[in-house]
């Protein structure tokens, strides 16, 4: 599968054997009853390792579980509060609002907005849905402003890092 007619190639112990014709490589590895990898095929010339193959797969997929586990995954949690919405329900949301930020999460808030509601002032859905961004506790960056959907304003949130 190798393509190049010269490699720098490593060996099995990490050494450096230098540029070799690909032939002399692979005789050098069935010496040494392991496979060719090639590893840089961009370079010039191209590197390859004389290594076990199926360790070197088990190597990388182990490799890639590793960074799966570390990689944090962001989720959108929501909160829905109401026009009529009253101070003490939007201060007990606005806490798991500021719990969700500590933990990493982004926010979704959503004014929701039944029957004609929806034909309010638009001034006036912004300052209600402003009210519960007034009562977090921790620092945050409106990642979208408030926005029209089909149940009426939402604006997401995320912590200032």
């Amino acid at each position: 599968m190798i393509r190049a007619e010269v490699l720098r190639v490593i060996g099995a112990n990490g050494e450096n054997l230098g540029e070799i014709s690909k032939k002399e490589a692979l005789e050098q590895a069935r010496e040494a009853e392991l496979d060719l990898i090639e590893i840089s095929p961009n370079a010039t010339p191209p590197v390859a390792k004389i290594m076990d193959y199926g360790k070197f797969q088990y190597d990388q997929k182990k490799k890639q579980k590793v960074q799966k586990a570390k990689a944090h995954n962001v989720e959108v949690k929501s909160v829905q509060v109401k026009v009529g919405t009253d101070e003490n329900d939007l201060s007990i949301k606005a806490k798991r609002v500021s719990v969700w930020l500590n933990e990493g999460h982004r926010v979704k808030i959503e004014l929701f907005l039944p029957g004609r509601t929806k034909y309010l002032e638009k001034d006036f859905l912004n300052d209600r849905l402003n009210r519960i961004l007034k009562l977090l506790t921790v620092e945050f960056n409106v990642t979208e402003e408030a926005k029209k959907n089909p149940k009426g304003l939402y604006t997401i949130i995320e912590r200032k890092r």
